[in-house]
């Protein structure tokens, strides 16, 4: 048996899960429904479709929580299954535009610059302007930290459209990047910092 990355309050949600508890459901939904959610939002662009992928998550969580064998962190796990379900929406629902034409970039944004001026609210706005398959390559790979062949297999591409789509998608962060750089050099020269 691996090792075993949760407390004690999520073994007792578990366990009363497993026994179709809804107390212990209804505690597990309530410690992880809102970064779950904040998860879903990042592939599903509509608020109240993420609260329906959100839902049917925590419904799978929930039958299949047998299938959690307590080798690794529970979090990461119900992650895993979250992410699986906004792509399989997205699939379902045809959302899935991975091709986008892309310009080209004039220079490479100065990020000492921005470091005092930009958010994670902002980051996370940029990331959720990407064209959709750009967007979902963009959050497996960078932020969740799945492979180009995991991508790929999930997404039913290969792994060349893959890292392909992560490109462009980093090109249209930089201009993004660029536009919020001029942006605070103007409000800098206008005297508004």
């Amino acid at each position: 048996m691996g090792l075993q990355i949760y407390s004690a309050k999520e073994t007792d949600w578990i366990e009363g899960c497993k026994r179709q508890d809804s107390r212990a459901q209804e505690s597990l939904y309530a410690h992880y429904s809102g970064k779950m959610y904040a998860l879903c939002c990042r592939y599903v662009p509509s608020k109240m479709e993420a609260e329906d992928v959100l839902v049917v998550a925590f419904t799978k969580v929930f039958e299949r929580i047998d299938q959690f064998k307590a080798e690794g962190s529970f979090e990461g796990w119900l992650r895993r299954i979250v992410v699986n379900e906004s792509l399989t929406y997205l699939r379902r629902n045809k959302n899935m535009y991975l091709e986008t034409e892309i310009e080209t970039v004039d220079k490479n944004p100065d990020f000492g610059q921005l470091e005092n001026h930009l958010e994670a609210d902002d980051l996370l706005r940029m990331v959720g302007e990407l064209p959709s398959g750009y967007r979902m390559v963009f959050n497996l790979y960078a932020i969740d930290g799945y492979s180009h062949k995991e991508i790929a297999e999930q997404l039913e591409i290969s792994e060349n459209t893959s890292k392909s789509q992560l490109s462009r998608a980093r090109v249209l962060l930089k201009k993004k990047l660029n536009a919020l750089e001029k942006e605070v050099e103007t409000k800098k020269s206008n005297g508004y910092e």
